[in-house]
């Protein structure tokens, strides 16, 4: 493959992932590491799940013996504990930048599939199980390849398997009840998604720090906190820094706004304040993000 074609495939596939795992384990030791193999929480996540297992996510808790599909965001933390020595999966991850790439259509996490508090988990009868299989089967394929479009061929495969799933009812399983930080959780994640996306130079965010959320949400700050730092592993903070990030990079991609109104409209008094954030979070000033599209 050629130097040019190579540096277009990575390009195109940065943000995403699909693997297999196929394993007769035998010791505790390889039970544990199959387990942390699919616990990464930077991406969102698609699980095909065919193995006997216990599943936790967020304060619920439920067995599973496959297959199952499984959805998960980087907001919600689970873990897998697998209760035999054989185990099969497959795995996609992904960015929300790799699916949507130039939609500027709403958040993943507002997707029923994603949202917090949405059953994320559906049993496959036998024959959707093989069709559910075949797509992962052929991102495989894909990701191996040398097809200089791949990346736009496998974001298809990902909208398949999201499709496919909302055909589906929830599995039923016997979820433990959500805890009142799982809840207070959930109302502060769609509180801020809710101000988005940015669509008019004039529109401005009106909220913009964990105070003024918990303020409209009607708790103290610090309960507020310690609920979403429990329940997601991150503080509210960092929630709000990363969406008004994602907000940024969107309105420099796909406005010819000025790198002032942007700043305006996302809630900073003065342009080298947001110059400065963004500079923090990604190492390059706006400008020289816009200047590369």
């Amino acid at each position: 493959m050629s130097t040019t074609l190579s540096s277009l495939v990575d390009l195109q596939l940065k943000g995403f992932k699909v693997y297999e795992k196929n394993l007769t384990l035998q010791s505790a030791d390889q039970l544990r590491l199959a387990a942390q193999i699919f616990s990464r929480r930077d991406y969102y996540k698609v699980l095909l799940l065919e193995s006997q297992c216990r599943l936790h996510y967020a304060h619920q808790r439920v067995e599973l013996d496959g297959p199952y599909l499984f959805f998960t965001n980087p907001h919600i933390p689970y873990s897998l504990e697998l209760r035999s020595d054989r185990l099969h999966a497959y795995a996609c991850l992904f960015t929300e930048e790799f699916v949507k790439v130039a939609d500027r259509s709403e958040s993943l996490q507002q997707s029923p599939l994603f949202r917090l508090g949405s059953p994320p988990l559906f049993k496959l009868p036998a024959s959707q199980a093989d069709y559910v299989r075949g797509i992962f089967d052929k991102m495989l394929t894909e990701q191996a390849g040398d097809y200089p479009f791949k990346g736009d061929l496998i974001r298809t495969y990902v909208h398949l398997l999201l499709h496919e799933a909302l055909h589906l009812q929830p599995a039923n399983p016997v979820w433990l009840p959500q805890n009142a930080a799982t809840r207070l959780t959930s109302l502060f994640l769609e509180r801020l998604e809710r101000q988005f996306p940015i669509e008019l130079p004039t529109q401005q965010l009106a909220l913009k720090t964990p105070q003024e959320f918990a303020d409209r949400l009607a708790v103290q700050v610090n309960h507020l906190n310690k609920a979403v730092k429990q329940v997601t592993g991150k503080p509210t903070s960092a929630h709000i820094a990363g969406r008004i990030l994602d907000e940024a990079k969107a309105l420099l991609h796909h406005t010819d706004w000025s790198v002032a109104s942007i700043a305006y409209c996302l809630g900073f008094e003065y342009p080298t304040y947001f110059n400065t954030f963004f500079k923090k979070h990604t190492g390059r000033t706006p400008l020289s993000l816009r200047r590369k599209v």
